[in-house]
């Protein structure tokens, strides 16, 4: 067994956003995503056909819904997305990375 922290060896100012697998087994993914600024592209949703769990380990972030309210959130909160639900990021901590998990299931 090998210890990991979720906060180290993070890319500083990335133009991109970050995706990192944790575990991916079976039919639960665990992700670090971190972000610097970005967003979803204009176009177009994620429509995921699993559940999504996201939390805010580290900065802010929007959340928005084809057919409810944007959601924002910070550090600590989370969110369960359910599958099939359309949904975007509009906007994140332009400054700083945003560190996220996610937990498809």
């Amino acid at each position: 067994m090998k210890k990991v922290n979720i906060f180290k060896n993070i890319q500083r100012n990335s133009d991109k956003e970050i995706f990192e697998d944790i575990i991916s087994k079976n039919d639960v993914k665990i992700e670090r995503i971190i972000s610097y600024g970005q967003s979803s592209p204009k176009k177009g949703w994620y429509n995921s056909r699993k559940n999504e769990w996201v939390m805010i380990l580290k900065g802010k972030a929007i959340l928005s819904f084809k057919n409810s309210a944007d959601v924002k959130l910070k550090k600590g909160d989370y969110i369960n997305i359910p599958a099939n639900t359309k949904h975007k990021v509009s906007w994140t901590l332009p400054d700083k990375e945003t560190i996220w998990l996610a937990v498809y299931y």
